[in-house]
């Protein structure tokens, strides 16, 4: 078996996160309304905001103020991205784990838990039955064991980008897997892959600490912290943050979130491409501490929030919160989904229409298909987007932050995600969801200003109709 590279870290390696000046930050007296307001001002102009200016929005507890930050977070949300959601699914590689978190139902001492490593042909199965959906969009989840090492994750990758069904292809492959060396990312990156995604899971150390063995390679926190810096050097273009809500004071976790996308925007002039922010679930073989847990009002915050401090970076919402409430979350900031998701090891294909918990690091708490979701979306006035030309153009790390920060990014990906949908009514949509999807289109062209752009996007949504042209992009 091959072993785990060496713990190398960064040129720069430090810990920046500063504990106690945090706590201190959230240990304020409640911030007056002129001060908040002109935070969200800020906001609005689309700067991102310190790490003190986001505790005054954390410390804000008036309702009135509160309904004006969440007012703010979907203004902004429109003005960067327009009324698009991008949409992807996960595809579990393999669950082998040398870790033992207490919170994952695939920590080493979990001995219900059903092992499994998916072989190349059932990657390709897999693939084939998520095309066959409509998904361009992949995130690969591995778990961390010498098995899944760089060269298998590049491996995986290129076998992910080879498979074709019909008009099915994958576009577009993330990463969330264990932190690498340098030589790791560098391999990775050759393969093709978009986000390089890390879940610190926690920023408070002795957490931490806590919920990971320090007999344990996730054990080493300031080698996990510094695992996207690492990525960055190796020539990574763009990367993800993840904090799993739950397992500390959420304030202190956005507190932590946005003390690592500054650090990394000020280290490397690019902050990291994506924020994930998944609660706590169920998990088979876990008992949970619920002193932590985040309902759904403190969970509107977090979001509303972050999308406010980061303006520039992509929110992702799982399918581990419930159909009701991801739709009425869609609108505080969230700009990408997952659907149809399954999680259990060779799940779209062997799973029916109940989740299998021995087979899932936690439950899901929304398994509808693609296509329900799909229709919602364009019900409520969303495009859904399975847009990857950023990422092929080259604009992305930096260049995609030169586009992103002014909101000039609206401009491709309103046009790009209309081509993207056009495809998915053509080839994979039902009767009900097409209808939906040609009412949205056409209402998407009429607010389209007349010229050149127009033009352009009404001559490729023509070739893909009609033409059988596929994967036009801007």
């Amino acid at each position: 078996m091959c072993a785990l590279p060496a713990m190398t870290l960064s040129r720069e390696a430090v810990d920046f996160i500063d504990e106690n000046y945090l706590n201190s930050l959230l240990g304020q007296s409640r911030p007056s309304a002129a001060r908040v307001r002109e935070i969200i001002a800020k906001s609005l102009a689309k700067e991102a905001l310190s790490v003190e200016e986001t505790a005054v929005l954390l410390l804000a507890e008036d309702p009135e103020l509160l309904e004006e930050i969440f007012a703010a977070a979907r203004q902004l949300k429109e003005t960067v991205y327009g009324n698009r959601i991008v949409l992807f699914a996960p595809l579990y590689i393999g669950n082998d784990c040398i870790n033992d978190c207490t919170y994952c139902a695939f920590k080493r001492s979990n001995f219900q838990a059903v092992r499994r490593t998916l072989t190349p042909d059932e990657i390709r199965q897999q693939v084939t039955a998520l095309e066959d959906k409509g998904h361009k969009r992949l995130i690969l989840v591995f778990g961390e064991h010498a098995k899944y090492d760089a060269d298998f994750i590049a491996d995986t990758v290129r076998n992910v980008y080879s498979v074709r069904s019909g008009h099915g292809e994958i576009r577009r492959v993330n990463i969330n897997a264990a932190p690498l060396d340098h030589e790791g990312y560098r391999k990775v990156k050759e393969a093709g892959i978009g986000t390089y995604q890390i879940f610190m899971e926690t920023y408070h150390h002795e957490t931490y600490s806590r919920v990971h063995s320090h007999k344990t390679r996730k054990g080493d926190y300031l080698y996990r912290l510094d695992g996207l810096s690492r990525a960055f050097e190796a020539g990574c273009d763009d990367v993800g943050l993840g904090v799993l809500f739950g397992l500390y004071d959420w304030r202190f976790e956005v507190l932590g979130m946005v003390r690592h996308a500054l650090y990394l925007q000020e280290r490397f002039n690019v902050g990291p491409h994506t924020l994930s922010f998944p609660r706590l679930r169920p998990a088979h073989g876990v008992d949970f501490d619920e002193r932590y847990f985040v309902d759904d009002d403190q969970f509107k915050r977090v979001i509303a929030i972050l999308r406010l401090a980061v303006p520039y970076t992509g929110l992702i919402l799982t399918a581990r919160e419930k159909p009701e409430l991801r739709r009425e979350l869609l609108s505080f900031g969230v700009s990408q989904i997952d659907a149809g998701s399954r999680i259990e090891l060779g799940g779209y294909t062997e799973a029916g229409d109940a989740q299998v918990m021995e087979r899932e690091q936690f439950s899901l708490g929304d398994i509808r298909s693609l296509d329900e979701v799909m229709r919602e979306l364009m019900a409520d006035g969303y495009v859904p987007s399975f847009c990857t030309s950023c990422y092929r153009s080259g604009r992305t790390g930096e260049h995609f932050m030169e586009f992103s920060i002014p909101g000039f990014i609206k401009r491709f990906c309103t046009p790009n995600a209309l081509l993207t949908l056009e495809e998915y009514l053509a080839d994979y949509a039902s009767p009900e969801t097409r209808a939906v999807g040609e009412r949205l289109l056409a209402d998407e062209l009429a607010k389209m200003e007349e010229g050149e752009m127009k033009e352009r996007t009404l001559k490729q949504l023509a070739a893909i109709r009609d033409k059988g042209t596929r994967d036009l992009y801007f």
